[in-house]
């Protein structure tokens, strides 16, 4: 993949000021990777899972780790200035809040989410974002031969596995959330589309036990369901597992659908899913979309960034209130309430017309 640089005179920039903070700043964002990588690192290592509750000495982690202790304290010393980690007088280091996240028996665990986003094939995609800011195309069958997830389970069955836990991490964290937020006022069936494991149905359950449910996803997906739900769990007797691509039919009627974080492809791929919504549910159905947003939303520097990895992967795209609400309502849904789940998350609240 080429470009032509353009030959075009550069304007002279105008003769303001540039204070220092700001060259400092520009210097911390340009060497972001180092950061990221720093990170990965980390969790690689498992220096979070080997640092106790009181603090040790860079030989004691480097021992832990099996490591070399003088480029291990070079690396902790990198992630303090972060606040991952934090050393103290005498040159031990300790813990702080967000290198907790770190450790994968933390109920917040963010370690596969830092390696996810981290992953090999990132290093090869985020030097061709200019590629894909000119054409509005992913870069993977250019760079790989092949399309993102082809080639993820493919190719990359290690970086799959990490993208399994991930997801799977990051849905238990909301899966909570969302229990507590939806209004099951007159709904006796829920359908969670493209949910996954089913975690976010698995808690609903949980709460509501005169609740049903139905969990459709891909058929290796829906295989790997959560043990709850799977013959001989105990949510099984509720639950229905149907394998399906929400893409092509949603043979489930419901009167609560559900729809977390997966209207972020293309919009033909957007539209036909909520299309199959409305044309499976019965008139008055309630459908929940949710979102993370590139507007309104205090993780807006996360979510700016992944809309752009998105870009790159598989041409999708995080969604705006205004552009969600669109296709919403494009696809013959009625959109009532836009309101946040959690400081990550916004739900569409809409109804399939009468």
């Amino acid at each position: 993949m080429t470009t032509t640089p353009s030959t075009a005179p550069v304007p002279a920039a105008p003769a303001t000021a540039i204070t220092p903070h700001a060259g400092m700043r520009l210097r911390e964002l340009v060497f972001g990777a180092a950061c990221a990588a720093a990170v990965r690192a980390a969790a690689r290592l498992r220096v979070a899972d080997a640092l106790g509750d009181t603090p040790a000495t860079v030989e004691e982690l480097a021992q832990e780790v099996n490591a070399e202790p003088k480029p291990l304290r070079r690396l902790l010393r990198a992630l303090s200035c972060y606040g991952l980690f934090a050393e103290t007088e005498d040159g031990r280091f300790t813990h702080t809040e967000m290198s907790r996240l770190l450790r994968e028996d933390s109920p917040d665990s963010l370690r596969y989410i830092s390696l996810w986003c981290t992953e090999p094939w990132t290093w090869d995609a985020w030097p061709l974002l200019d590629d894909a800011v000119r054409s509005g195309k992913d870069v993977f069958p250019e760079l790989y031969g092949k399309n993102f997830f082809d080639y993820l389970h493919t190719d990359a069955s290690e970086s799959a596995v990490v993208f399994d836990r991930a997801m799977s991490s990051s849905s238990r964290q909301s899966a909570e959330d969302l229990a507590e937020f939806v209004d099951l006022t007159g709904v006796s069936s829920v359908a969670d589309i493209g949910g996954g494991q089913g975690l976010a149905l698995a808690c609903l359950l949980e709460k509501n036990p005169e609740l049903n449910g139905t969990l459709l996803d891909l058929p290796k997906v829906i295989a790997n369901a959560d043990p709850r739900l799977r013959d001989g769990g105990p949510l099984a007797g509720r639950v229905r597992l149907v394998p399906g691509d929400c893409r092509n039919e949603i043979p489930v009627q419901a009167d609560l659908y559900i729809i977390k974080n997966i209207l972020e492809w293309d919009d033909a791929s957007t539209r036909a899913t909520l299309a199959n919504i409305v044309r499976a549910a019965r008139p008055g159905a309630r459908v929940l979309v949710v979102e993370n947003l590139v507007d309104d939303s205090p993780s807006m520097r996360f979510t700016t960034a992944m809309d752009l990895l998105l870009l790159l992967n598989v041409g999708g795209a995080k969604h705006s209130k205004v552009s969600m609400a669109a296709l919403m309502e494009e696809a013959g849904l009625a959109v009532g309430e836009i309101r946040p789940v959690n400081a990550y998350l916004h739900a569409f609240e809409a109804v399939v017309p009468v």
